[in-house]
């Protein structure tokens, strides 16, 4: 293979990988995915990552890929206990860049305890993940036939690091983002809680303070009170039921529309259904149309003045698309856009975290359309339910 083969052979391998990075939304099944890939590009057959942290001296096997049946064993109990060489050298400053190791010390116990099976290696050349200044663990490849490892070797295998580092650290900053958008989740919930059933509760002491005081003095005033105290009770009980399935979407056990369909009847609406496309969406992708869905039919029961409203599910191989449409009052969606109304951010984010975005068109006595659109990870088998 002369050098023009060699560099192209590199290329692609690079381009590979960084795809598979690019295309993932979830720590561990990304670095498992891309793991195999990183060995057969770069022409090993033995390969582990390991995350350090959150505590001094920390770590996880948190990935690997052909590791010999002398390190399998106890459930890979080898590979999550005790230090090593390499781990040594992180911790202690002196790894900064790719490097040979001499020898490894998991596989060098390994052997004199007899644990098993080593396929006869013995070294392996490991290198830091990391993302400008922060550092993640390691990365460590392995090969049989190799004691020693080429400055070219080492060289693709820091391109590569780099690559799964700035992996890493999008990841954590999407697994962030979303931890964000529960916690403002659960918060609007408390509000929504405080808001509305605290109020009822208020109103409902109230009322049955006054019909005690009329049952003597006047029966009918009291009767009036007593069906005032009944109506606005069943809509308490209503109001909490909304907010108890917010919190515990059993519905979408069952696929989103039906979840959708089933929330939007609890709200007193009465849902029309298309549906384009099949199959299984990624469970974070079917969280998030099921969180912008509850806020669009919610702003429906709130603004729109009708108890009709249209939902649209469309799914292809590249994307899911999720429309909520109502004939109502509409409003002027420039605006509310830009102030933040009817939880437009919220929904944005939620979409935006996973690559796509929310639009919103409306016009005041032209009703509303809210629209999200997510991209599909590609050759994704997904993680949630059909719709």
């Amino acid at each position: 293979m002369d050098a023009n083969e060699a560099r192209t052979r590199e290329l692609l391998a690079l381009k590979t990988i960084a795809e598979t990075l690019n295309e993932a939304t979830d720590l561990e099944p990304m670095l498992q995915g891309v793991l195999p890939k990183v060995l057969e590009a770069l022409g090993f057959t033995t390969g582990w990552i390991f995350l350090t942290g959150p505590g001094p001296r920390a770590y996880r096997l948190i990935a690997d890929h052909g590791l010999p049946p002398a390190l399998c064993r106890d459930a890979k109990r080898p590979m999550s206990r005790g230090g090593c060489w390499c781990l040594d050298a992180y911790w202690g400053g002196g790894l900064e860049r790719a490097a040979n190791t001499m020898e490894c010390k998991r596989l060098d116990e390994a052997r004199r305890r007899q644990w098993g099976e080593t396929h006869q290696i013995s070294h392996h050349a490991t290198v830091p993940l990391a993302s400008g200044s922060v550092r993640f663990g390691l990365l460590n490849v392995a090969h049989p036939e190799k004691r020693h490892f080429s400055p070219q070797e080492l060289a693709l295998l820091e391109s590569v690091a780099l690559q799964i580092g700035t992996a890493i650290a999008r990841v954590r900053l999407l697994q962030a983002q979303r931890d964000q958008a529960r916690l403002e989740e659960r918060n609007r919930l408390a509000r929504d809680l405080h808001d509305s059933i605290s109020q009822s509760l208020f109103s409902l002491n109230l009322l049955a303070q006054g019909a005690r005081k009329l049952i003597h003095r006047d029966p009918e005033e009291a009767a009036r009170a007593l069906e005032e105290i009944q109506a606005l009770a069943q809509e308490s009980l209503q109001a909490m039921r909304s907010l108890i399935w917010q919190l515990r979407p059993e519905g979408l056990e069952q696929g989103l529309i039906t979840a959708l369909t089933q929330y939007g009847a609890r709200l007193g609406l009465t849902v029309e259904v298309a549906v384009t496309g099949g199959g299984a969406v990624p469970q974070a992708v079917e969280e998030a149309l099921w969180r912008i869905g509850q806020e669009a039919l919610n702003n429906v029961r709130r603004h729109a003045g009708v108890d009709q409203v249209q939902v649209e599910y469309g799914l292809d191989r590249e994307m899911v698309t999720l429309t909520v449409r109502d004939r109502g009052v509409g409003f002027q969606a420039r605006a509310a856009g830009a102030s933040g109304g009817f939880g437009l951010i919220g929904m944005r984010e939620r979409a935006q975290s996973l690559g796509g975005d929310v639009t919103v068109r409306s016009r005041r006595g032209g009703g509303t359309e809210v629209r999200a659109i997510i991209p599909l990870p590609a050759a994704s088998e997904g993680g949630g339910e059909a719709p």
